[in-house]
């Protein structure tokens, strides 16, 4: 195929809708999506959305017979009530970020799950983490909730959760039988993870580092969900120090590729994802 040449078939009336939902919608899971439905030939098209009325939003989702729905915050949660089945990815956190509706069945039938929660999975296996290593996650929010429930369900016992917030910060540890701290101090783990916005491009702490050196550097290994910049600050700090690295850029990519896959039934190949990753984080 020429570069710059699409194999995707001319829109029609049989061309199959994916959208996101987001309180701030991104170019990332649009690029993405539409990046690969150009290179495989397949008759889709993604849009992101956000909107002031998620039931509203999700019954078009229904009704229309949109095929997928990628959910950011702060709907994850909100879903729960509004789709016929919850996959245990899902079910476990009480956390949505993908909705497929098979759109065979009149009225549609919206099923829900987690593709954060698989996708760190699938990278602790990747990476070989030990599962008798301590964990230390900095955050309490949705996608901490993924994080954690993926190092549990992965055999990590032995935590700490940090966050500000006392409530959802106590609430996430207990529900991972985890230790609860307000502030990070001295604490130190094998692995520690930001599941936070600092890091972020265009964000108020951009430029800022999640950890101290000194935990950087008790690390066996550090784990980064924030995507963009692919190579954060944290991370950057991680390589200095020569500790192990995951990146948000790769969680990113594999719950897409999840998502893709569950969309459309076609599985891209690993240098597929890595250059729709790219395309999307331009």
């Amino acid at each position: 195929m020429p570069d710059g040449a699409s194999r995707r078939p001319p829109l029609s009336k049989d061309t199959l809708l994916c959208i996101s939902l987001s309180g701030r919608p991104s170019n990332i899971g649009t690029r993405f999506h539409n990046h690969l439905y150009d290179v495989l030939g397949l008759d889709y098209i993604y849009k992101a959305f956000t909107t002031t009325d998620i039931a509203a939003a999700i019954g078009g989702v229904r009704a229309l017979g949109i095929r997928g729905c990628s959910v950011s915050m702060p709907f994850k949660e909100d879903v729960l009530t509004l789709v016929d089945e919850i996959e245990p990815s899902a079910q476990a956190i009480r956390s949505v970020n993908t909705i497929v509706n098979d759109v065979s069945v009149p009225g549609g039938r919206l099923t829900a799950s987690n593709t954060d929660y698989l996708a760190v999975r699938q990278l602790i296996s990747d990476n070989r983490l030990d599962p008798d290593s301590a964990v230390l996650i900095r955050g309490s929010g949705g996608m901490a909730k993924a994080v954690g429930r993926a190092f549990v369900d992965a055999g990590f016992h032995t935590g700490v959760v940090v966050a500000r917030n006392v409530e959802s910060g106590t609430a996430l540890a207990d529900t991972l039988d985890y230790e609860y701290l307000p502030e990070l101090g001295s604490a130190t783990a094998d692995v520690i993870v930001n599941v936070t916005p600092i890091g972020m491009a265009g964000g108020p702490e951009e430029h800022d580092v999640a950890f101290a050196e000194t935990t950087i550097a008790a690390a066996d290994t550090v784990f980064d969900v924030v995507a963009i910049p692919s190579e954060t600050p944290l991370i950057r700090a991680a390589r200095a120090a020569g500790v192990r690295v995951v990146t948000g850029a790769e969680v990113i990519a594999l719950q897409a590729a999840e998502q893709f896959a569950r969309y459309t039934g076609v599985h891209p190949s690993r240098e597929q994802i890595a250059e729709a990753s790219a395309i999307s984080r331009a």
